[in-house]
């Protein structure tokens, strides 16, 4: 799966996550939810699950949450757990992140910057 996450609200700010593994860059948008456990995880490049969540309303954003997972075991493996709560800094929220799992220490990057308004 490619793109938004959760459907898309024109007043509200997403999140846009440009996620690199192998050489190769997709963008996973999170949009805010008021639930977080359906919001699936993205396949990245058949060996990583990369899930960003952007909880609140499209007034008010609770927290930011951000989980990395690696899928060579099974079930597949957390490495990776970040927290954001407000206040939430503009443009980049994340900066850029390494992670590395896996027998052959693979690595996955990731940044995170809010797109369409303050968070």
């Amino acid at each position: 799966m490619f793109g938004a996450v959760c459907a898309r609200s024109a007043a509200a700010a997403s999140l846009q996550c440009q996620v690199t593994y192998a050489g190769s860059t997709q963008t996973v948008v999170a949009d805010p939810v008021v639930d977080p456990y359906p919001v699936p995880s993205v396949a990245i490049g058949g060996r990583f699950q990369f899930k960003p969540v952007v909880v609140g309303t499209t007034a008010q954003t609770e927290r930011v949450l951000i989980y990395a997972y690696e899928m060579a075991s099974d079930p597949a493996r957390l490495i990776h757990q970040a927290k954001y709560l407000p206040p939430f800094r503009t443009g980049n929220l994340t900066g850029q992140h390494y992670l590395y799992a896996g027998p052959l220490e693979r690595e996955l990057s990731y940044a995170c910057d809010w797109v369409g308004g303050p968070p």
